[in-house]
């Protein structure tokens, strides 16, 4: 059977701690949440910020650049925080993703998604699984606990 959800079934991908579709307007309630769930799994600042920025500067480009919402889920996998952004834009590559601080390269645009990839320890950008929900992009990025 076909698992329609990108991120996979929960048993195969850890415990899921929050899951929540949101829109522009949802933003900052979702911060606060994923930073309590950050907190109550253990992640230590300055850490926790820079997971909790991360989490939110991918979630402003799926609103801004993919029409105007997404869904996230965050799960405990080993000792990793694991979050996954999915939506339903056009869909992108992680080779859009400067490889200097945009604006040292010329590049306007990729802040949020540069500093996403630099702050976590394992990040990818796939494309939505065919027949899933949601199409689009799949962002993962995860922190390690320990």
């Amino acid at each position: 059977m076909v698992n329609p959800d990108p991120a996979g079934p929960p048993e195969e991908s850890g415990r899921r701690l929050l899951q929540r579709r949101f829109t522009a307007r949802l933003l900052p309630q979702l911060r606060l949440l994923v930073e309590e769930c950050a907190a109550r799994e253990g992640l230590c600042e300055p850490r926790r910020g820079e997971f909790v920025l991360a989490v939110d500067e991918i979630a402003g480009n799926a609103v801004e650049h993919a029409g105007g919402s997404g869904r996230l889920v965050l799960r405990r996998v080993g000792d990793e925080l694991e979050c996954r952004i999915s939506d339903a834009g056009p869909g992108f590559s992680e080779a859009v993703i400067p490889e200097l601080l945009p604006g040292l390269d010329g590049a306007t645009k990729g802040r949020g998604l540069w500093l996403a990839r630099l702050v976590a320890d394992r990040f990818a950008v796939t494309a939505a699984a065919p027949g899933s929900v949601t199409t689009g992009a799949v962002v993962t990025l995860a922190v390690r606990l320990r």
